[in-house]
């Protein structure tokens, strides 16, 4: 009995212990230059490419417990392991936590147990502000057929960002995520928020008049949040639109995406000399730089030669798809205003066809030889 008392009490102070030790977290503040520059050097080259499943329309099919699809991303993981990609970028969505909160949990773990299987660390991006602006939890609907993202969903949606009272529950998401992962070395950065303020002309009838400025105050707050957590992680949010040349003509989210991030990181799917200019003007923030979206061929965003230079330059390089499927990315941004009946005669993003085989092997053969001189 004397030993069954001892017992109890040790696992009250125990539970004592947990309870106290995540409620103390220590928040952070925004990483120096020079940490950022430390965290930098210990990692291999983040080369990779933006993640989602082939058998999933947008983030919600993708992990929602109905439609979770570990055997597809064990074969398409393995299929980035061969190109000699060492990163992915993931979309998560606030519904998830809001309606299966631990499965959500379990699932991350799930797809973080298979990625490094794959020697492949994880870059996780907790809101989106691109593509439908009504997301709904449950079964999604089927692509339209031959166009791009039409599935797509903004997290949060507009009603849930144009309301204040909702920032609670928002921050629960964000913590709750950032602490359960907050020290797991398989995560590789916390991008927060992809294109806060993007217009999305698809759906300009139903957005938000206000949505840069909505969009910029949640921002806010999510760096807040997010640091109160105390991440090993580098947080960022990046800038997407322009070269920002001139730091006077930032807009007040640019202002906050560069300053606040604790490593640097831009999308640009023009050619050659565009992502070289906007590589240019981002070091004068002398922190590590990661291209977090390229790649339209069409637009001549190619892999040959803009892979080479990221990789010569030391930048972080996630080019947009992977395996042509239900997000329909092979067409162009245009398929919304433009009919299409069959495969673009050139493909817009992605690599790979569902059965593994290469959409250019050339292209392919391009990718590993840039991969197999990675430090």
């Amino acid at each position: 009995m004397k030993y069954l008392a001892n017992l109890a009490v040790l696992l009250l102070l125990a539970g004592c212990t947990t309870t106290t030790s995540e409620n103390s977290i220590a928040p952070r503040g925004h990483w120096t230059p020079e940490q950022a520059r430390a965290w930098h050097a210990k990692q291999p080259w983040l080369v990779g490419c933006n993640f989602s499943t082939s058998t999933a329309i947008n983030q919600l099919e993708m992990w929602q417990a109905d439609t979770w699809d570990p055997v597809t991303i064990d074969r398409e993981l393995a299929w980035a392991q061969d190109l000699g990609f060492t990163s992915v970028r993931v979309f998560l969505h606030d519904l998830l936590w809001e309606h299966d909160r631990q499965g959500l949990l379990r699932r991350m773990e799930q797809f973080l147990q298979i990625a490094d299987r794959h020697h492949i660390g994880v870059m996780f991006v907790l809101f989106d502000g691109v593509w439908d602006p009504f997301p709904k939890y449950g079964k999604q609907r089927e692509p339209r057929p031959h166009i791009h993202n039409s599935g797509w969903v903004q997290s949060p949606g507009a009603d849930i960002l144009k309301d204040p009272a909702a920032r609670a529950r928002l921050k629960d998401y964000v913590q709750g995520v950032l602490r359960h992962f907050r020290n797991d070395r398989r995560v590789q950065v916390w991008d927060l928020f992809n294109e806060p303020d993007n217009p999305v002309p698809q759906y300009q009838e139903v957005e938000l008049k206000n949505k840069a400025e909505v969009a910029l105050a949640l921002l806010k707050d999510t760096f807040v949040w997010a640091r109160e957590v105390n991440p090993s992680q580098p947080l960022t949010c990046g800038v997407w639109i322009g070269n920002w040349a001139d730091p006077a003509k930032l807009t007040a989210m640019e202002r906050c995406q560069l300053e606040e991030s604790d490593v640097i990181t831009f999308h640009n799917y023009g050619p050659l000399e565009e992502a070289r200019k906007c590589v240019e003007n981002l070091r004068r923030y002398q922190r590590p730089i990661l291209c977090t979206e390229y790649m339209a061929r069409p637009q001549g965003s190619r892999f040959d030669p803009i892979l080479g230079y990221f990789k010569a330059e030391g930048i972080g390089a996630y080019n947009w798809g992977f395996v042509d499927g239900k997000t329909q990315t092979i067409y162009p941004w245009d398929s919304w205003r433009t009919n299409y009946t069959a495969e673009p005669p050139v493909w817009f993003h992605d690599i790979f066809r569902r059965n593994g085989a290469p959409y250019d092997p050339k292209e392919v053969s391009y990718i590993k030889s840039v991969t197999a001189k990675s430090p």
